[in-house]
């Protein structure tokens, strides 16, 4: 089988993480992002080097900032003709009252929640279309379908998303690219470790399925959207347990 190419931003920690591993076992070579969390970074490639199944490169920059994005793209054609997946992970999230909110801070939020994906897709779609093939995956948020009161910039960031999702399927249909968001619900991540013992059992409670999913459950999921025939796009696919 040919061998695929994956970028998967924001692959540090958490969900890209463990997306990263999920598709490096399945024989993926894997463009391996981040902004900060380099050392993280580096212990994901030694990870996927020694299971010896996949592959991985490095290739460190700011997503929400297009000249990044243009060098990654630059690293990236060096390796091969075109990305077979681009997943789109990097984000940050932003709790309190949209009164509170400052500029700086909407606009870091819509750089690395919403023009990261569209840096990213615009710059992977101009060889995925020349390739006639190809796989988008978005990871956004339930609160993109419902909104949340005390994240409603964060919201707005997921819903764009999903709205971006959308719109980039029905344009590239004809290329048989497939462009699909998963919509997380409570993710047991990094972005919930502020949270008391207290306030995640309350939360977890909420939850029909009674726990917060992982990470490697979204990354299977990921993968699976990979299988799918370009048919499947356009979807906003929710893993929640059961909360919408």
């Amino acid at each position: 089988m040919k061998q695929r190419f994956a970028l998967v931003t924001g692959s540090s920690r958490g969900i890209g993480r463990a997306i990263a591993l999920k598709f490096a076992s399945k024989g993926c070579h894997v463009f391996l992002n981040c902004r900060h969390s380099l050392e993280r970074l580096a212990g994901v490639r030694e990870e996927i080097l020694a299971d010896g199944r996949g592959s991985c490169t490095m290739v460190p920059g700011d997503v929400g900032n297009p000249d990044d994005v243009r060098q990654i793209f630059c690293t990236v054609r060096t390796l091969c003709p075109a990305l077979d997946i681009l997943v789109n992970n990097a984000g940050v999230s932003h709790t309190g009252l949209l009164i509170d909110m400052s500029d700086e801070e909407w606009r870091t939020l819509l750089a690395s929640n919403l023009s990261s994906v569209f840096y990213c897709s615009r710059a992977a779609l101009k060889d995925m279309v020349s390739a006639k093939s190809g796989h988008i995956i978005n990871i956004s948020s339930m609160w993109g379908t419902c909104g949340a009161s005390c994240e409603a910039a964060y919201s707005a960031t997921k819903s764009g998303m999903n709205g971006l999702t959308k719109a980039l399927a029905k344009e590239y249909a004809p290329s048989q690219i497939a462009v699909n968001a998963i919509a997380c619900g409570v993710i047991d991540t990094e972005m919930n470790y502020h949270l008391s013992p207290d306030e995640k059992k309350a939360l977890a409670s909420d939850v029909p399925a009674g726990r917060f999913g992982t990470s490697e459950e979204v990354a299977e999921l990921a993968w699976k959207l990979v299988c799918c025939p370009p048919y499947l796009t356009g979807q906003i696919i929710g893993i929640d347990g059961g909360y919408i």
